[in-house]
């Protein structure tokens, strides 16, 4: 767990750095988290698990990449499939406690003003609300290639 001058502590695995690109991106969640944008009606929930669309903005700086944000919801005792995201991914919870992994790294459980990143390359194996009776909300947003999925299962 590293702490920024923001006061943002990042999961990170044990050598990982945090490019301009990522800290970047990590301050403008934090930032658009504080700002508490209105997240759009149509959430999707499937195995207690409650995704809903904020925005996605296209990024000319950056060629073909594009940015989304989500709201993830866990109701309690709630988890993820295998999946990768093909994309950078910040994550910042919002509310009650998450535990996250990527293989190959440790497990970290994140409450309130805590980050966690997943680069293009790994595979999320632990995606899962730490609580069985308390909910938990985080924001993710992914730097992602322009119409990619925001998530692939992996078997």
């Amino acid at each position: 767990m590293r702490k920024t001058g923001f006061g943002i502590r990042f999961a990170t695995r044990p050598g990982a750095t945090l490019s301009r690109v990522g800290l970047l991106a990590g301050v403008l969640t934090g930032a658009l988290v504080m700002a508490r944008p209105a997240a759009a009606a149509g959430g999707v929930t499937q195995d207690g698990v409650t995704v809903t669309p904020v925005m996605t903005q296209a990024l000319p700086d950056y060629p073909g990449k594009e940015a989304v944000m989500i709201t993830v919801e866990y109701a309690p005792g709630a988890a993820d499939p295998i999946h990768r995201h093909d994309a950078h991914g910040f994550i910042y919870v919002l509310e009650g406690s998450i535990v996250m992994g990527v293989k190959g790294g440790k497990e970290v459980t994140l409450g309130p003003g805590q980050a966690f990143h997943e680069g293009p390359a790994d595979i999320h194996t632990v995606g899962r609300n730490a609580s069985t009776t308390k909910p938990a909300k985080f924001v993710v947003v992914l730097l992602k290639e322009k119409g990619a999925p925001i998530l692939t299962p992996v078997k």
